[in-house]
């Protein structure tokens, strides 16, 4: 070795130890200061990593929330919304999950409104859009710690009528008014990165509670935007001069977007997962939405599509797909197989199920999903090598006496 290399090998090490003595010293003084508020709420952020560029091998470092979750061998969940984790129906979900072969359960974090499902501190940015739904989302953890249940947390991203009325300049505008869908819901913008954040920053409040799986669920633009992008005003920032079409420019954002999050979210040690149609594994792309199925995938450790029989049209040759769970399940099976198997580096799959009734597809009586029709679909992703779902039940109400690995 060189004199020179010598040197600067030396210098380098004096850079490194000057990096990390300072750390150190901060976090020992705040321990000293902070530690029994630290210890009694969790609400503090700890020091950021992301404020020193330390050199890529110190950059192994991931966040310890103090609680330890071990990935189950598949990830079997159901879907929890915020008022049934804070109330009196928890213990019930928690039954059901601690007495089956269930063993995850999604939580809503930030809800379709936009609302999040628990009291951060009264100086957090989220205070105001806060509903005490969760009073201690510490303690919630902490439970299902010891039940070895796998938290995931839920967050909604680009429908949030709260933020768009709050920054219609992050959000899609008709004659100066906020657009909103037919059902009266706001989306805001994938194109505006401050939305990004704010959604990731979200991401990161909760995983520093303890969840281990992120899932961000509404990665996309409103339903049909592409007949609706020349009758509203938006700004499209750093894909304006985009040289390419439309689709393009909105496929763009929406995959930047999950890359983006994934790789702020790395220090954390979570699982990044994204909800997706299951029509988008079908096809190229989906046009007005955004969502390209590959190259979401490219860019999480989990894909979860959305396949609810009640959610397909006449498709893979079923005339009436609600009332066939088994075999729509088994032909979306093969199709996204087939796409994933393409990718180099694929993500889990862990689609949504359904565990609920569609009476609006019928003019009678609708086809009546329970345990026949719960197992039918789980039975059909474990024919096809898929071991991992989620169940759908928008108001928590489950199936009983179901089996949950029909396989095993």
């Amino acid at each position: 070795m060189g004199k020179l290399q010598l040197k600067m090998l030396v210098l380098a090490g004096v850079f490194l130890l000057g990096l990390l003595i300072p750390i150190h010293n901060v976090q020992a003084d705040e321990e000293s200061e902070n530690e029994a508020k630290k210890a009694a709420n969790y609400k503090e952020r700890p020091l950021s990593l992301k404020e020193f560029e330390l050199p890529s091998p110190m950059k192994r470092f991931v966040y310890d929330s103090g609680l330890d979750f071990t990935y189950p061998d598949a990830v079997r969940g159901i879907y929890v919304t915020g008022p049934s984790a804070g109330g009196s129906r928890f213990e019930g979900l928690l039954n059901l999950v601690d007495s089956t072969d269930l063993n995850a359960m999604v939580i809503d974090i930030k809800e379709d409104h936009g609302n999040i499902t628990f009291k951060p501190d009264e100086d957090s940015p989220y205070y105001d859009i806060a509903e005490n739904y969760i009073k201690d989302p510490r303690e919630m953890l902490k439970v299902l710690e010891e039940k070895g249940i796998y938290p995931i947390a839920r967050v909604v991203v680009f429908k949030d009528s709260l933020l768009a009325k709050q920054k219609p300049e992050w959000s899609f505008t008709k004659n100066g008014q906020v657009w909103v869908n037919g059902r009266g819901e706001a989306f805001v913008n994938p194109f505006v990165k401050d939305v990004w954040e704010y959604n990731v920053e979200i991401a990161k409040m909760v995983a520093e509670l303890g969840f281990r799986d992120i899932q961000f669920d509404y990665v996309r633009f409103p339903e049909g935007f592409e007949r609706k992008d020349k009758e509203l005003s938006y700004n499209e920032g750093d894909y304006a001069e985009l040289d390419v079409d439309n689709v393009q420019k909105r496929v763009t954002a929406v995959t930047d977007f999950v890359a983006y999050a994934k790789e702020q979210l790395e220090p954390y040690g979570v699982h990044v997962s994204v909800d997706i149609f299951g029509y988008s594994a079908t096809i190229k792309e989906a046009p007005g939405i955004g969502q390209n199925f590959s190259k979401i995938s490219s860019n999480v450790d989990v894909i979860s599509s959305m396949i609810y029989p009640s959610h397909w049209t006449s498709y893979f040759g079923i005339d009436f797909p609600d009332k066939e769970p088994y075999k729509l399940t088994v032909e979306y099976a093969k199709v996204e197989n087939e796409v994933l198997g393409k990718l180099e580096n694929p993500p889990i799959s862990r689609p949504w199920i359904q565990d609920f009734e569609a009476p609006w597809l019928y003019s009678g009586p609708a086809t009546q999903y329970g345990k026949a029709e719960v197992e039918a679909q789980i039975r059909a992703l474990n024919e096809n090598g898929i071991n991992e779902y989620l169940i759908w039940n928008p108001l928590n109400k489950y199936s009983e006496g179901v089996d949950y690995t029909p396989l095993n």
